[in-house]
């Protein structure tokens, strides 16, 4: 049980602390509310619990042999932050006019999990402290965890928007709010190019 309590904290500090997924996940939360953000939330879930699951069926040994195919996802990573950050800039605040189909999508959850070094690093550093050994019924496990807790997280960081959004009736307001997330993406993606 202790095992299971220790993959369920792990998982806690990768999923709730801030990042990319997350701040996107909370942008959309003020700007479309939170059921229109939780195909956000269950796509970056989706995307996250396979690729932990291939990076523990060996998909981390194949990017050690090709480091070219590493530096394209790096590359692709910031590109897509910068991207989004671009998004929300460029968004004029304007009230009423959302629907739930401008809310971000399940793919795009999951394309920013497989673009989000953050995401790499959880996987490789959770398999190596948990499913070290190759164990498949421990990866399955770490998995499913992961997956609940992760969802949970995000879904958490929508909802915090979605609170938010009370404090943001008119577009001066969003448009501030928008581009105060807009820089965080593009403090991520500075830090991804730089560190």
């Amino acid at each position: 049980m202790s095992l299971m309590l220790s993959m369920a904290a792990f998982a806690l500090a990768a999923s709730i602390s801030p990042g990319p997924v997350n701040i996107v996940a909370l942008g959309s939360g003020a700007r479309h509310g939170l059921r229109a953000s939780l195909k956000h939330v269950t796509g970056a879930t989706l995307g996250f619990s396979l690729l932990l699951l291939l990076t523990g069926l060996g998909l981390h040994e194949l990017l050690r042999h090709w480091p070219a195919l590493a530096r394209v996802l790096h590359g692709g990573g910031v590109a897509f932050l910068l991207y989004m950050a671009w998004k929300l800039a460029s968004d004029r605040g304007e009230l009423g006019r959302n629907t739930d189909a401008d809310a971000p999508s399940m793919l795009a959850g999951a394309t920013l999990q497989w673009l989000n070094p953050k995401a790499w690093l959880a996987c490789v550093a959770g398999v190596g402290a948990y499913v070290g050994e190759g164990e498949t019924t421990l990866l399955w496990q770490f998995t499913a965890i992961y997956f609940v807790i992760c969802y949970l997280s995000i879904a958490s960081w929508a909802w915090a928007g979605s609170v938010i959004s009370q404090y943001l009736r008119n577009p001066r307001r969003v448009r501030l709010f928008n581009r105060m997330l807009a820089g965080l993406l593009v403090v991520s993606a500075i830090y991804l190019l730089v560190g």
